[in-house]
């Protein structure tokens, strides 16, 4: 089979090299998939930029959601069978023509939907599922701010925050994201690029009223978000896109500082909570909650509830134009990657 290995940690036009590979086995837990398409995640550019300290060693094949058919499956796999279409959470290895999956982090899909929108399910909607709806709590006239919101996260998050009727703050790289967002019913949208929303915040009498925040970017991000939050008020850090912003490791560690220190105490008095999520974490130690979130998000989409899942196709011959598109956070939405 043919699969898509990174051997340079570099730009995305001189990072990856097609190679032929015998197909993986899958274990007595796991399925082997077919692969229709892959998906792109900001953690892929991380580790194509010798940021994410979790990839393999190279040269490794990355890659966390595939969809496709189940050509194998595992003798103690039960809930799925072979010929089933699914979408699946990968531990690396998901830029290929087959890749193996644990059976618990894979649901069924349709197929008559792009592929963009059934990789969504394995990772952004899920991780917006997870962030909103296990991790926190969110009710009816919360005020919820969202980073990158205009992201496969961030979209996803909107529209479960609109769902649970909050009002919604959506933070977004440029005037069409913004507008994009407004037409979603988004109340308040910023500009990042034009204007530091801390100072909209606080211009608009939001300083210290925003009950949830979700950060996918990290950086001085986290600091300014703790201050802005009310009482009882959470902050939900599941990314750091801000790493990314740079190639130099003095700029980098800089960057990691900036994520600020602090004490058990600030939050107790403060009565404030800074969440980490990591759904890699997760899917290692607690698949069955992945699944769980996973099935949360299909019975959402059932619903309805995620009427705007938009996003972009390529072919696997432009990898390197999708990437740095991702890098460069000029896309929307989901990026699939397919084999065809």
């Amino acid at each position: 089979m043919r699969a898509l290995f990174l051997e340079k940690k570099t730009h995305a036009a001189d990072a990856f090299k097609m190679r032929e590979i015998e197909a993986p086995k899958p274990n007595a837990q796991e399925v082997l998939i077919e692969v229709k398409a892959f998906g792109l995640n900001y953690a892929d550019v991380m580790a194509r930029l010798d940021l994410y300290p979790d990839m393999p060693k190279m040269p490794c094949i990355l890659g966390y959601d595939v969809v496709g058919r189940i050509i194998e499956k595992g003798q103690d796999v039960s809930n799925l069978e072979v010929g089933d279409f699914v979408v699946a959470l990968t531990r690396f290895g998901g830029y290929a023509e087959k890749a193996v999956a644990d059976s618990r982090v894979c649901i069924k899909v349709p197929e008559d939907i792009p592929s963009y929108q059934s990789l969504a399910f394995a990772t952004q909607l899920s991780t917006a599922y997870q962030a909103s709806m296990v991790n926190v709590n969110l009710f009816e006239g919360d005020t919820v701010l969202i980073h990158a919101a205009a992201g496969g996260v961030g979209l996803g998050l909107v529209q479960i925050a609109l769902y649970k009727k909050c009002d919604v703050i959506a933070v977004a790289g440029s005037d069409e994201k913004c507008q994009f967002l407004k037409e979603m019913g988004v109340k308040h949208t910023i500009n990042y690029k034009k204007e530091d929303w801390v100072d909209y915040l606080k211009k608009h009498q939001l300083f210290k009223k925003i009950d949830v925040i979700f950060d996918s970017v990290g950086g001085d991000n986290v600091p300014k978000g703790l201050k802005s939050l009310n009482s009882d008020g959470k902050l939900v850090l599941f990314g750091s896109a801000k790493l990314g912003e740079s190639k130099n490791k003095l700029k980098t560690i800089l960057q990691v500082l900036k994520f600020g220190f602090y004490s058990p105490i600030k939050f107790l008095m403060s009565s404030r909570a800074l969440i980490g999520l990591n759904m890699l974490a997760i899917a290692d130690r607690k698949p069955h909650a992945i699944e769980r979130s996973m099935k949360g998000v299909l019975e959402l989409y059932e619903k309805g509830v995620f009427k705007t899942m938009v996003g972009e196709t390529y072919s696997v011959n432009e990898i390197a134009a999708a990437h740095t598109k991702l890098e460069k956070g000029q896309t929307m939405g989901k990026i699939a990657i397919e084999w065809s």
